[in-house]
């Protein structure tokens, strides 16, 4: 048995499930076989794993499954395996990348500054050392470096652009997985520059590329504000004379910025999102990371 309240979220969360199944997950999880109804549904399998992971806590896929078995089974009396449970999970792979989309586009708050706007990434690890060699999802994942942590990794990167929020930690507009060799300004470049208009970006050093972003002002009127960046070969004299203006600048942007990294945090605090050396399996991967992204707004809007 669980509390009352917990209760009411349960069927909250799984009438939510069902609603957006309906209108667009089942299409991401289709069966064409003798098996296309089975007895323990996808949205009940969903709402297991959201349910359980952001109201109880659990991050693990085996306790999940251990928790519904001990406190749920009333709810959901057809609950299979372990093994089946977790095989069948990793199938809704797509459905859950959807869903956690539609959590971010559909629940945005009104305090979102349309016109400012935080990016930032954070390293999912598969495994962590100079001389690891990956061996999990290597068609998504390569070895990164994270200069925040001083560590070589393999993994991904999760991408956040998120609005600012003036008082709150910022809402994401949108979310990206790419590998962890990708550069940040990159993919910045490739996934949002042409896209990005009439904002104020605040990132960190490596979005620093004047040439670019004078083009984007001009064409876009997409401005990026990074700490000031020294440039190579500068007379030191040169330096010294603007270091305290650069100083001061390269500090009211940290200070602005800064709420994205409480973001991460608040992320992987929620859901250990970063913490990815488990996964066994491409699919298990993905669910390890937008299943927790959906996770953590599922906790908020709940």
């Amino acid at each position: 048995m669980i509390p009352k309240e917990k209760e009411l979220n349960l069927i909250k969360i799984y009438m939510f499930i069902c609603d957006q199944y309906e209108s667009g997950l089942k299409y991401s999880c289709q069966r064409f076989s003798n098996n296309a109804y089975p007895a323990f549904t996808d949205q009940e399998l969903l709402t297991i794993y959201l349910f359980v992971g952001a109201c109880q806590k659990y991050h693990k896929i085996k306790d999940i499954h251990l928790f519904a078995k001990e406190y749920l089974i009333s709810w959901f009396p057809k609950l299979p395996s372990y093994q089946t449970f977790n095989y069948r999970l990793n199938l809704l792979s797509e459905a859950v990348k959807l869903l956690s989309q539609r959590l971010i586009e559909s629940f945005q708050p009104a305090d979102c500054d349309s016109l400012v706007s935080l990016i930032d990434s954070m390293p999912i690890i598969t495994c962590a050392g100079r001389n690891k060699t990956g061996k999990v999802a290597t068609e998504i994942t390569s070895k990164g470096y994270c200069s925040t942590k001083n560590l070589f990794y393999y993994g991904m990167k999760l991408h956040a652009l998120a609005f600012r929020r003036k008082g709150a930690i910022p809402f994401p507009e949108q979310l990206i997985l790419t590998q962890a060799q990708d550069n940040d300004l990159a993919v910045f470049k490739e996934l949002w520059g042409d896209k990005v208009q009439d904002r104020i970006i605040f990132a960190d050093k490596a979005y620093s590329d004047k040439e670019y972003f004078k083009a984007a002002f001009d064409n876009q009127n997409l401005e990026m504000r990074t700490p000031v960046k020294a440039i190579k070969g500068e007379p030191e004299v040169i330096r010294q004379r603007e270091k305290a203006a650069n100083d001061l600048f390269s500090t009211a942007v940290s200070r602005i910025r800064q709420p994205i990294e409480s973001f991460f945090n608040w992320l992987n605090d929620k859901t250990n999102i970063q913490r990815a050396m488990k996964v066994r399996s491409t699919s298990g991967l993905l669910i390890h990371t937008m299943g927790k992204i959906a996770i953590a707004f599922i906790s908020l809007i709940f």
